[in-house]
């Protein structure tokens, strides 16, 4: 850890970040449009590099609404074949940068019947069915605590907050339980029947590992996902990534609008 932060410290010029965000599948415009310098991930000590289409992989500094930010471009999957510690290694370091608030974002399908593509989505809770905990190993107490209480894991004053800025800028959200699965394959129609009855609104292949060792180490966390595909229990319809890319691409600028209205509220 004291490798990878004094590396970026000296790439950054000592820049202390406040806020981070992960972008998910789709999502990364707003790194590029606000982009101060950038490192890309396989440039620094112990991070892995992205390898999913429409992931740039890349750690993004700026300064947002006079706040310092961070950004991940990207983000490592556990269906990779990445470790949960790996893939979360970055929450860790943003939190030794500085980093007190958490942005989550991604790209998920719906399971909620009355979603529909390119609706935004306010994580409530989740239901980690990923078959892992990246807390296992190990306990770091300067990190968090051995057994870290997960009652409310998205801060619901940071929900708040969003739903009152989407109402200024007069965007609907929904709001949810995001359901993980470690992917890569997409859900079967049972799987979808079984996630509906088990109290999933949208499901997905991240997040929960990255707002688990957030919420463990201390920080705020709020989840946003992009549905990128109706609710289906039948097999009328395929998926694929491609359509993914397609409705977050559709959804990217009411969603730049509202992280950025976001950042003015918090």
């Amino acid at each position: 850890m004291q490798k990878t932060i004094e590396f970026i410290n000296e790439k950054t010029n000592n820049f202390k970040p406040e806020t981070g965000i992960i972008l998910g599948s789709g999502l990364g415009e707003l790194a590029d449009e606000y982009c101060d310098f950038a490192i890309p991930y396989n440039d620094i000590p112990d991070f892995i590099k992205s390898t999913v289409h429409g992931h740039k992989g890349r750690l993004v500094f700026s300064e947002i609404q006079d706040k310092k930010i961070v950004m991940m471009q990207g983000r490592n999957h556990f269906y990779e074949g990445h470790s949960m510690r790996e893939i979360t290694y970055p929450v860790k370091v943003m939190k030794a940068l500085g980093v007190k608030t958490l942005i989550l974002t991604n790209a998920a399908g719906a399971v909620n019947e009355s979603f529909k593509p390119a609706d935004l989505m306010l994580i409530t809770d989740h239901i980690n069915n990923m078959g892992s905990n990246p807390l296992i190993g190990p306990n770091d107490d300067a990190l968090g605590e051995r057994f870290p209480d997960m009652t409310e894991v998205y801060k619901k004053t940071l929900i708040t907050t969003a739903e009152k800025c989407a109402n200024k800028l007069g965007i609907e959200v929904k709001k949810g339980v995001y359901w993980a699965n470690s992917g890569p394959s997409y859900e079967t129609p049972a799987e979808i029947k079984m996630i509906r009855k088990l109290g999933g609104d949208a499901v997905g292949m991240s997040t929960v590992p990255e707002a688990t060792v957030a919420n463990y180490c201390g920080m705020n966390v709020l989840g946003i996902s992009c549905i990128t595909n109706a609710a289906s229990s039948d097999t009328s319809g395929k998926l694929s990534h491609e359509e993914v890319i397609e409705a977050a691409d559709s959804a990217k600028a009411k969603f730049k609008s509202l992280i950025l209205e976001i950042l003015k509220n918090i």
